[in-house]
């Protein structure tokens, strides 16, 4: 069974091996220094400081495995300057005539995505819909709600 891969930017990869360092050093510590001062308190049958340091741990845990494993299976792709079409990397500004608004999007690799930062995955409905296409095309987004179209008007 081979493993899953994960494409990531050089950037993204950086990123994710200092987040994972910061889980297995500083917040591991954390939380380990809660617990211990939760359970100075007595009881921890209904002691909800311990439960909470508990529930984080086990969540920081889980995190630090996901993360690990992503950067085990990491495929990192080389910059890529190419305007002349979209790829993993690229900033794209969209149109789209329902909305009647414009938007811009990075494709990156899932482990990079962030809808906060307009950061798309190449996985996500518009990511994919709009690789390897070039400006002044429409391409068609199937999204969970429905099909709608963007027009590329710049890539960079």
């Amino acid at each position: 069974m081979s493993e899953q891969q994960f494409i990531m930017t050089q950037k993204g990869y950086n990123e994710a091996k200092e987040r994972l360092l910061y889980l297995q050093t500083v917040k591991r510590q954390e939380i380990v220094d809660r617990i211990a001062e939760a359970r100075s308190h007595g009881d921890l049958s209904e002691n909800a400081e311990y439960d909470a340091a508990r529930n984080e741990q086990a969540a920081n845990e889980g995190e630090i495995v996901d993360l690990d494993y992503k950067i085990k299976n990491a495929v990192i792709i080389e910059a890529n300057s190419d305007t002349s079409f979209v790829h993993i990397g690229s900033k794209v500004r969209v149109y789209d005539e329902e909305l009647e608004e414009e938007a811009v999007y990075e494709i990156t690799g899932s482990t990079e995505a962030n809808a906060m930062e307009n950061k798309i995955s190449n996985e996500s409905p518009v990511g994919s819909a709009l690789l390897k296409h070039k400006v002044d095309e429409t391409v068609k987004v199937s999204a969970p709600d429905g099909d709608y179209k963007l027009k590329i008007l710049e890539i960079f």
